[in-house]
């Protein structure tokens, strides 16, 4: 990994970090009271985070876990769990997509939630305790490296977490090895529409702010096809800047990418682009 993609996530890992400590010494996410790491200066914080969850679900969470709710929707929504199922969630910060992916599929479904941040990590574990949801397993590590094996997962959620990647190809090669043969996905995304070029995206907001990473929905569409999913659908919800919105991605795993005649991404040089 190149050594500005390395500072990006670590710029990442210490936003989040923080989001994290603010929660359990504070009550305030991110400590900057829009309840949300991808809220900058400027931005409206009801375009991230606890706002875009109903108010049913959030009463079914530890208050903590709804704090630290950094957000663009709701994935367990989009991604219709249904029980007995096995879900994974990629950067499952303060832990409020595990618990309610844990309700929906019940006591023999199984939650994997992924993060890279002792300190998500550490709050995720007393959420989940307080929640008494017993099938969730928290897992350290980058979304990049899955630490799963393949064909394990029946469901891949995530929550504005893939646009923080610094190398998305890697992400959505990652996420096809480890889901089971028509296994599928739910995320939801900040996405640009795809007149915006990468600097164009970087001028409406930080990396680690979830703008300037982000990925169109071009990019987006072809980097799944690619992967070796099939009805591929990037959906815009709501707009969180001038040509960016937040965005339900759905998708469903076919045949590897060799057999349908499609090119195979390869990792991007740089941390931006698919």
């Amino acid at each position: 990994m190149s050594s500005s993609a390395n500072d990006l996530r670590e710029e990442v890992r210490r936003r989040y970090a923080d989001s994290a400590r603010a929660v359990r010494e504070h009550g305030d996410g991110c400590g900057c009271g829009g309840g949300s790491c991808c809220v900058d200066d400027g931005e409206a914080p009801d375009m991230f985070g606890q706002a875009l969850y109903d108010a049913e679900p959030r009463g079914e969470l530890p208050e903590r876990a709804v704090l630290a709710s950094l957000g663009c929707g709701n994935p367990t929504a989009v991604a219709e769990l249904r029980e007995g199922e096995t879900v994974l969630d990629l950067g499952s910060g303060g832990g409020i997509d595990l618990i309610l992916a844990a309700k929906r599929i019940g006591a023999t479904g199984v939650v994997y939630g992924l993060d890279m941040t002792d300190e998500m990590l550490a709050l995720a574990r007393r959420n989940v305790a307080d929640a008494g949801v017993v099938n969730v397993h928290l897992l350290k590590g980058v979304i990049e490296e899955i630490p799963l094996p393949a064909d394990s997962v029946d469901v891949v959620i995530s929550n504005c977490v893939i646009n923080l990647s610094v190398d998305k190809a890697k992400v959505l090669t990652e996420i096809a090895r480890v889901l089971r043969r028509g296994g599928r996905i739910g995320i939801s995304d900040v996405v640009a529409e795809n007149e915006l070029t990468p600097d164009e995206r970087a001028e409406r907001g930080s990396f680690a702010g979830c703008l300037a990473g982000a990925l169109s929905r071009g990019e987006y569409e072809a980097g799944l096809g690619a992967a070796g999913f099939d009805q591929v659908s990037v959906e815009f919800t709501h707009g969180v800047a001038d040509g960016m919105h937040g965005a339900i991605v759905r998708a469903v795993k076919m045949s590897e990418p060799e057999a349908r005649g499609l090119p195979v991404i390869r990792p991007a040089a740089s941390a931006g682009c698919c």
